[in-house]
């Protein structure tokens, strides 16, 4: 069975447009990944500060894989060659999942 991971980054107001920028420049940066299955970046939209990172791997394994590798590599880099930059997240939680269900839509 498939894991998901759900990055939980708590995001003041002001970072908001710094975080989805960093991910934007870090596109496709997950997608070669054996055992990657999905991304998304979930924005706010009411009642919180959460950004939820949601991500699906074939196995455990193939996620700490990456965790080890090109997810470790990306955030250990600078912007511009200068200083590492400041987080724009205030904190973080993993969320840990196993798929049990699943459907998708039926063709036409």
């Amino acid at each position: 069975m498939s894991v998901v991971k759900i990055n939980v980054l708590t995001v003041p107001a002001e970072q908001r447009e710094v975080l989805e920028q960093r991910f934007a420049h870090r596109a496709h940066a997950v997608e070669n990944s054996d055992g990657f299955e999905w991304f998304e970046l979930l924005r706010p939209v009411e009642g919180t500060d959460q950004y939820l990172v949601y991500t699906r791997w074939r196995d455990e394994a193939s996620f700490q894989a990456w965790m080890e590798g090109p997810m470790k590599a990306a955030h250990q880099g600078t912007e511009g060659g200068g200083e590492r930059p400041r987080p724009a997240a205030s904190g973080s939680t993993l969320w840990s999942f196993e798929v049990v269900q699943q459907a998708e839509p039926k063709s036409a």
